[in-house]
């Protein structure tokens, strides 16, 4: 189980991330998907440009894969600024930060993604440097020591996490604007697949973008990514040209099924109805169960399921839906009347 083999979430390779990198829009222009946030976004940009000030502190939420990364990337080139980007794990000490922040020209944009994973110390020493663009270091020890403060350029943090309720209040309130982004329509879906099926030169039917749109799980990375396994499959069993009969094909051979469930989803809902009668099942006892880490859980499978119905979230525990019972053909049983142990 910790190997997964979810298209949306395996280990990328330079190849693959190359061609993530290639595929990514470059201007809000060439965005899919996001609309109301898209246009937000437009405007604050717009004003910040003509106040010749950087961007206030945004920080984007959702479940993973669904364009923070690049939307981050969008505002810097919209500002005309440089953009560093680095994770929340990698930030080990406050040198780390400093070295950042220092390194940082006046409106660039400094991108932490998984956000939610600074080291306390590391987020502390980011409050006055958002706030007043200072950073305070601390020379000496003991009764000696004393704080210089750093002045900064001006710059703009972009904050990206899967886990919003992980982050502390005092971090969270220092963001100016707070979008969360969500999954992405069918017609989203079939319009980016078409468009980066057009950029690979990959020739693709109308039918056969729609079904792979139809089972990427809502979410534009997995669909890319399911776009260039099914053109695998259309140069070495078909003749290179990714039609329904070929997409159906890859993506049943993929076990990606007509909901975009993939072998890890089912597992997942298989084992909280088979073992466990349906719930309510606590998440730690499913993660004990499938073999898993209990945040791969909460930021990879769950999401999805809980947004196409098949599984609640209650105060006792998960819960597969009568939708998830269907989809899996397995039998919902009846409720245990009270007092009866069997």
């Amino acid at each position: 189980m910790k190997d997964r083999t979810d298209l949306g979430q395996v280990p990328l390779g330079r190849e693959e991330e190359g061609l993530d990198r290639a595929l990514r829009p470059r201007r809000f222009d060439d965005y899919v998907g996001q609309e109301k946030l898209k246009a937000n976004l437009k405007v604050f940009v717009a004003a910040a440009r003509k106040r010749q000030e950087p961007l206030d502190h945004i920080l984007l939420y959702g479940p993973p894969g669904l364009g923070k990364t690049t939307l981050a990337h969008i505002l810097a080139a919209e500002m005309g600024v440089e953009i560093q980007c680095t994770s929340g794990p990698v930030i080990e000490k406050k040198g780390d930060l400093a070295g950042m922040l220092t390194s940082l020209q006046d409106g660039d944009i400094l991108f932490i993604d998984e956000i939610h994973r600074l080291q306390p110390t590391v987020e502390e020493s980011l409050y006055p440097a958002m706030e007043d663009f200072r950073f305070d270091v601390l020379i000496g020890e003991g009764p000696h020591a004393r704080s210089i403060p750093l002045k900064l350029n001006r710059f703009t943090l972009v904050g990206a996490t899967t886990r919003t309720g992980l982050l502390t209040s005092p971090l969270r309130n220092r963001f100016g604007v707070t979008s969360r982004l969500e999954y992405y329509t069918l017609d989203e879906l079939d319009s980016i697949i078409k468009r980066s099926a057009s950029l690979l030169e990959i020739p693709v039917a109308a039918e056969g973008a729609r079904e792979i749109a139809r089972r990427s799980r809502g979410t534009p990375r997995v669909a890319n990514r399911l776009l260039r396994r099914v053109r695998d499959f259309a140069q070495v069993q078909g003749d290179g040209r990714v039609d329904l009969s070929i997409a159906r094909h890859a993506l049943d051979s993929l076990e990606v099924d007509q909901e975009g469930l993939d072998p890890t989803d089912r597992l997942y809902l298989t084992t909280l109805i088979s073992k466990f009668g349906g719930g309510p099942t606590g998440i730690e006892t499913l993660a004990a169960a499938l073999s898993e880490e209990r945040d791969t859980l909460e930021d990879v499978c769950e999401p999805y399921l809980l947004q196409q119905g098949f599984i609640e979230r209650t105060p006792r525990g998960r819960v597969a839906t009568p939708l998830a019972h269907q989809h899996l053909g397995l039998k919902q049983k009846a409720p245990r009347e009270k007092g009866k142990l069997f």
